[in-house]
């Protein structure tokens, strides 16, 4: 796995770029702005790139942007974004580009290899990865929202799961429940929210994204 590490703090920077290494990943290139990132992803084409949210010059939303524009010039890039906090507008902004290979972590996730190594993994086969805490805020903070009532409570927890990339069955491991009950939460959750079979994105992922574009709608 290449993986190019764009953060402008150089001590977790480095860090980062130690601990992957330590994990026998090849970290090809590191960078303190987004320009540099996207110069270096032109010129390794890497498996997966880490990219901060804020950076210079503005310290805004430079790591989404690029995020984006790195994907338009290497369909496929596996893509995980770090934020210090939960930003609903930028994780949308990323997210409705395109679902597969994406991951958004809160920094503090980091500290938690092996959480932060799994879902580092689980974004560059194409999966997805969304922090638990933002969909926490994203309940909190959507409790008006309809299509959200109509979700009962374990089909809250098995959606929140689903954003962290889980599949069925360690869904079921983590909620003490059997496969086939996973099954018919998330045929559930489907119906509830409206999400057809013939929609083009995973719906999994898509069911996640209504709370987001929910958030940036009322931002």
């Amino acid at each position: 796995m290449r993986i190019v590490i764009a953060e402008d703090d150089p001590l977790l920077r480095q860090g980062l770029a130690l601990l992957l290494r330590a994990e026998s990943l090849d970290v090809v290139a590191t960078a303190g702005t987004a320009g540099e990132i996207l110069d270096a992803i032109d010129e390794h084409k890497p498996d997966v790139a880490i990219l901060d949210v804020r950076m210079p010059p503005t310290h805004t939303d430079e790591g989404i942007v690029a995020a984006v524009e790195a994907r338009r010039r290497m369909p496929g890039l596996a893509v995980l974004v770090l934020s210090a906090y939960v930003e609903q507008s930028f994780a949308t902004e990323l997210l409705t580009g395109g679902v597969a290979g994406l991951g958004y972590l809160l920094k503090e996730r980091v500290g938690r290899v092996e959480e932060f190594l799994d879902a580092l993994r689980r974004v560059a086969d194409g999966g997805t990865a969304i922090d638990p805490e933002v969909v926490a805020q994203l309940f909190t903070r959507s409790r008006d929202d309809t299509r959200l009532e109509r979700l009962s409570p374990r089909e809250r927890d098995v959606l929140a799961l689903m954003a962290e990339g889980l599949g069925n069955a360690a869904i079921a491991e983590r909620l003490f429940v059997t496969d086939g009950a996973v099954h018919k939460h998330i045929r559930n959750i489907f119906a509830k929210l409206d999400l057809s079979p013939a929609d083009r994105v995973d719906r999994r992922v898509a069911a996640v994204l209504r709370y987001l574009e929910d958030e940036q709608r009322r931002a």
